[in-house]
């Protein structure tokens, strides 16, 4: 029991090095994840790629900088579905995109895109609203493998029932095999979906604001941030929306206990929508 507990004591001296060096090294900072979650995620990756120690990994981290992106597609979730949670983008077609009917051009920003899957959800959404054309969509993510991902369009075809079913249940106004095509092997979706798009790496950790956005989607990504980091990156998307513009999280985020909540006022409770206050 004393040397389970001393094991554990070392790896956990172990990882707070690994990800010094690794936000040394490269700029990542996965410094203010919560512990349980990248701790899991490195046990994974040091087994899966052959390391007896998270030393030994630091080790070929600071001096193969290839290594580099193997790691960060164990410390980068990239899990997602097209049209998750149908009510979430449910909400969007009847209660947000009202009010993003009344500007002449729009900016929305998918932050943590992932290989796309809420990208595309977000365009054919617009698409079928009529908003598309007057609209920029940003898809940011600190992961380039994802990002290549979500550029392709390409998704695994016994992934597109789901996909289907979850588009019906959103109030989807057309069929989702209309934008795309079996080929490669998979579900591709149609080029012109990416038109208005601009795919670029992006840190809620370290990077600043980029641009005025009308709305900004980020779902299912501060659950892996401690309150230190949750409470950077719901600034930086404070400090990034026009006034009266909207933030979507995931089911189970919430402003509630955040330093920024009193810039925000709930739009759609439920759905973890909310607003910028106008002042």
């Amino acid at each position: 029991m004393i040397e389970a507990l001393a094991t554990d004591k070392v790896e956990d001296i172990e990882i707070r090095l690994l990800l010094e060096a690794l936000y040394t090294r490269y700029h990542y900072d996965f410094r203010h994840y919560a512990m349980a979650s990248i701790k899991r995620r490195l046990k994974q990756a040091r087994e899966q790629l052959g390391f007896a120690t998270f030393s030994a990994m630091q080790e070929r981290l600071l001096h193969q900088p290839e290594m580099l992106e193997k790691l960060l597609r164990y410390l980068t979730v990239q899990v997602s579905e097209m049209f998750r949670d149908p009510s979430y983008f449910q909400a969007i077609r009847d209660k947000v995109v009202p009010h993003l009917r009344t500007y002449p051009s729009l900016k929305l920003w998918i932050a943590g895109c992932s290989a796309g899957e809420e990208l595309y959800s977000m365009v054919i959404l617009f698409r079928e609203e009529g908003l598309e054309d007057r609209t920029l969509f940003y898809a940011t993510d600190i992961s380039k493998d994802a990002l290549h991902a979500a550029e392709a369009g390409i998704f695994a075809l016994d992934r597109i029932p789901l996909f289907t079913e979850n588009h019906r249940k959103s109030g989807g106004k057309s069929s989702l095999s209309d934008y795309y095509k079996a080929a490669y092997g998979g579900a591709s979706f149609d080029k012109s979906l990416r038109r208005n798009v601009v795919f670029s790496d992006h840190s809620l950790v370290t990077d600043a604001v980029f641009g005025e956005m009308h709305m900004i989607s980020c779902r299912n990504v501060l659950i892996y941030f401690d309150r230190l980091l949750q409470d950077r990156a719901l600034g930086l998307f404070e400090d990034s929306l026009a006034r009266k513009g909207f933030l979507g999280l995931g089911a189970k985020e919430s402003l509630r206990f955040s330093a920024h909540s009193g810039g925000f006022v709930d739009f759609v409770r439920d759905e973890k929508i909310y607003q910028r206050r106008a002042d």
